[in-house]
This record gives structure tokens, sequence and C-alpha cells, in this order.
């Protein structure tokens, strides 16, 4: 069973006051620099599509089968299932290579001879955000987002606020990396935002 999102973004929050309590040097070992290839990845028409994840929300259409078409959740397990096509991987892949993945094991069980298949996304995982924002929280992603346009949609930052780095924890990453702060850091679902506090 999940936790509810309450209860995720009150350890997330406690985290984060944790972390900022604590002070720079408590950080070292959970924050490391983005390299130069980390930096160009995190351009947008470099780093591609999100994958979809573990609670990601797809809406699965086959043309002229209305048993299969519908709408799935991506469980723990990075799977879903659908009826005559049974459970399929679906963690780590775009919505193209899922669509692929659904035609195949529809055409190699011989339930249809050439399917076509469509895949959207109705709703991915929520984006947080911490640290030396006005309202820090869990937001609702959008395709487009990036760290800038984050912090924004979090109010804001303080006055306290660094506006020259950020610290971000991509989805499935143990660790912070820390990041000029600059519009080309694209956000994807599930990540993880911490303003740090500025230095006099």
């Amino acid at each position: 069973m999940f936790p509810r999102s309450g209860q995720i973004l009150s350890l997330l929050v406690s985290a984060g006051l944790g972390l900022g309590a604590a002070g720079c040097d408590s950080l070292s070992g959970f924050v490391k620099s983005a390299t130069s290839d980390e930096r160009t990845a995190s351009v947008p028409a470099r780093r591609g599509a999100p994958r979809l994840q573990s609670g990601d929300k797809i809406k699965l259409v086959v043309f002229g089968e209305d048993k299969i078409s519908g709408d799935y959740e991506i469980d723990q397990n990075g799977r879903f299932s659908a009826p005559l096509v049974g459970p399929v991987h679906a963690a780590g892949m775009t919505k193209r290579e899922l669509e692929q993945a659904v035609a195949a094991r529809l055409r190699d069980s011989q339930i249809l001879r050439n399917p076509v298949v469509t895949i959207d996304v109705a709703s991915f995982r929520p984006f947080y955000v911490l640290g030396e924002v006005e309202k820090p929280g869990e937001y609702t992603y959008r395709n487009g987002l990036n760290v800038m346009s984050a912090v924004a949609v979090a109010g804001g930052y303080t006055y306290r606020a660094s506006k020259s780095k950020v610290m971000v924890q991509r989805a499935g990453e143990k660790a912070f990396t820390e990041y000029a702060l600059s519009p080309d850091i694209q956000i994807h679902p599930g990540d993880l935002i911490s303003v740090p506090e500025r230095y006099f």
C-alpha cells in the first residue's frame, strides 16, 4: 500500500528542514556537483520526453478494441495489466516505447494481426519543492517544466534564498545534484528540488 500524499509531503518537508538546520557541511554526503555532461543532459532538447515510472497513470487506446482500451496506473513493480494483454513492464519507457511493447504483445499472442496502439499520459507523479521558497510542497507536474518555473509555482524565493544555485534529486537517485541556476535545468515527474539558503 502506498503512503498518503500528505505523509510523503510531511516526511519530505521534515527532511528538508533537517538538512537546512544542520548547515552546509552536513549536506556534503548527500550533494554532488553537476559534471559538464550532466549540465548538458539537463537541456530539454537533450533529455527528451519524460519516462514513465510507478505512480503514473496512462490512457491506453487499441483501435477497435474497447475491452482492452482504458485508463491504467503503473504499479509499484513498474507494470500495468490490461485485459487480453496481461502484465506489461512500463517503468523506464517513453510513451512510444510502451506503444511498441503493447503492440508486440498483441501480435505475438495472435490476438490482433496489426494492432494500432496509442498511449497518452493521464497524469504524472508530482514533483516536490523544498527549502527557501514561499510555499514548499507537492505540485502537479506539467510538460516543459524547468527549475525556475518550478520555483515560481512554489511561490518564488524567500529573501534568504540563493539565486545562483539549486539542488535537484532526480526520481530514483539517492543524492542531490547541485546545479548553477538556469532555465535549462529541466524538471521531471518525481523530482525533488531544494533551494538552499544564501550565505552573506
